[in-house]
């Protein structure tokens, strides 16, 4: 799995929502099959991009609480609480 394809995939997809601030609720399946992988190596792939800044996973605050991806430096309090 390339990380660096794997980014600019997830890039684009969160720039391209209307949400405000910019996020995405990605699925890793959907991914994996646009990017001709499997979901794990996409999960693994989008935890490791967490784990080394380059993106933000965080949960929305409202019901139903899904799992959100963020580019650095776009939180906002009230929409999102951090995960941990």
């Amino acid at each position: 799995m390339n990380k660096e394809h794997l980014l600019q995939r997830v890039s684009g997809m969160i720039m391209s929502s209307t949400y405000k601030p910019k996020y995405a609720v990605l699925s890793s399946a959907k991914i994996a099959n646009l990017m001709d992988t499997t979901h794990t190596a996409v999960e693994k792939g989008l935890q490791e991009l967490v784990a080394e800044g380059r993106l933000q996973r965080s949960v929305l605050s409202d019901s139903p609480h899904y799992q959100i991806y963020l580019l650095p430096g776009q939180e906002h309090a009230e929409v999102l609480t951090q995960s941990r």
